[in-house]
C-alpha cells in the first residue's frame, strides 16, 4: 500500500489529519490523557467555556434513543479564565496537535470578551465560537436560529480577533441553514463548523413525564449524519470558507464521506462517549480505506461529490 497523507490545510494551519473530538465529548483532552493516545489526533475542541464558571442543568440530563442520544448538560464549565490560563497550558504541555477552544456566550459581549481572551492565549490554535446559546437580551432565542442575531456575533468577535481563525459553528435548528452561514461568512468569519445538535426529547411513559429534566435536549449520534452530512453539503458549495463537518461520525467511511461533501476537517462527537477509542479506531482504518477508493491524499477528495 502506497503510504497515505491525512494531512489538511485548514486556514492555512496545518493538521497531521482531519479527526477532531468535538467540543462537549472530550472534556478539555486532559480527561482522557491516560486512556488515549491524543497524539494521533489532528486537533481536539474543547468544553464550551463560558465567561463564567457554570454549574449546568438540573439532572437528568442525559438520556438513550435508538441510534444516538439527548443530553441537556447545559455548558457546565469552569470559565474562561480557568481555560485560558490552566486547560489549554496544561493541555499544551503533553499535546502538539492544533487545540480549538470553544466559546459559548449568552450577549454578544460576552462572546466578544471571552474570544479576546482566548486569542491571546498562546496555546489555544484555532476559536471556535457556538452560536446555538440562548440570547439573553432578545427573548432567549438562540443566536444561530437567525442571520442577523449570527452575524452580530461573528462580527463582534471578528472586530477582537487579531491572531486566530474564527469558526463560527451553526445550529441546524433552522429553515435555511445556508442564510446563516453566508451571513457568519460576510461578517467575517474564517470558517464554519456544523452541526451542533439538534433539539430532541424522550418521555418515560411508566412516569409520564420527560426523561430529561429540562425537557428537552440536544440529540446526537449515528441518526443524524445524514442531516449533518446534507447541511456541509450545502454550506460547502455556497461558501468560500472553509468547513469542519460534524454530526454522527463514527466511522471512518463517515469522515470520507463528510470531507467529498466539502468538509475539511471532520469532528466526532457523541461515538467518543460511547467508545472513547473512536477517534484513534477512525485515524488507524481511514489509510486501508483510502486505498480501497484509489486515494492517496486526503485534501484531494474536498468537496469532490
Amino acid at each position: 500500500m502506497v503510504a497515505k497523507d491525512l494531512s489538511v490545510n485548514l486556514c492555512g494551519i496545518r493538521l497531521k489529519n482531519p479527526v477532531i473530538p468535538a467540543s462537549g465529548t472530550f472534556g478539555f483532552g486532559l480527561e482522557l490523557a491516560g486512556s488515549v493516545d491524543l497524539g494521533v489526533l489532528g486537533g481536539i475542541s474543547l468544553k464550551g467555556t463560558t465567561r463564567e464558571a457554570r454549574a449546568g442543568n438540573p439532572t437528568p440530563r442525559i438520556a438513550e434513543c435508538n441510534a444516538g442520544m439527548i443530553n441537556s448538560v447545559g455548558l457546565q464549565n469552569p470559565g474562561i479564565d480557568v481555560l485560558v490560563h490552566e486547560k489549554a497550558p496544561a493541555l499544551r504541555k503533553i499535546y502538539d496537535g492544533r487545540i480549538i477552544a470553544n466559546i459559548s456566550g449568552f450577549s454578544v459581549g460576552e462572546y466578544a470578551h471571552n474570544c479576546a481572551l482566548a486569542d491571546a492565549c498562546p496555546d489555544i490554535d484555532i476559536l471556535e465560537v457556538n452560536i446555538s446559546c440562548p440570547n439573553v437580551h432578545n427573548g432567549g432565542m438562540a443566536f444561530g436560529t437567525d442571520p442577523g442575531a449570527a452575524a452580530a456575533v461573528t462580527a463582534a468577535v471578528r472586530a477582537v480577533v487579531k491572531e486566530k481563525p474564527v469558526f463560527i459553528k451553526l445550529s441546524p435548528n433552522v429553515t435555511d441553514i445556508v442564510s446563516v452561514a453566508r451571513a457568519c461568512e460576510d461578517a467575517g468569519a474564517d470558517g464554519l463548523t456544523l452541526i451542533n445538535t439538534l433539539l430532541g426529547m424522550r418521555i418515560d411513559i411508566r412516569r409520564r413525564k420527560p426523561v430529561i429534566a429540562n425537557k428537552m435536549g440536544g440529540f446526537s449520534g449515528p441518526a443524524v449524519f445524514p442531516v449533518a452530512l446534507r447541511m456541509v453539503y450545502q454550506v460547502a458549495h455556497a461558501c468560500a470558507i472553509p468547513v469542519m463537518g460534524c454530526g454522527g461520525v463514527a466511522r471512518a467511511e463517515d469522515v470520507v464521506e463528510m470531507m467529498m461533501a466539502g468538509a475539511t476537517a471532520v469532528q466526532v462527537g457523541a461515538e467518543n462517549l460511547r467508545n472513547p477509542q473512536a477517534c484513534p479506531e477512525i485515524l488507524e482504518a481511514l489509510p486501508g480505506l483510502m486505498d480501497s477508493l484509489g486515494i492517496n491524499t486526503l485534501q484531494e477528495i474536498i468537496g469532490t461529490a
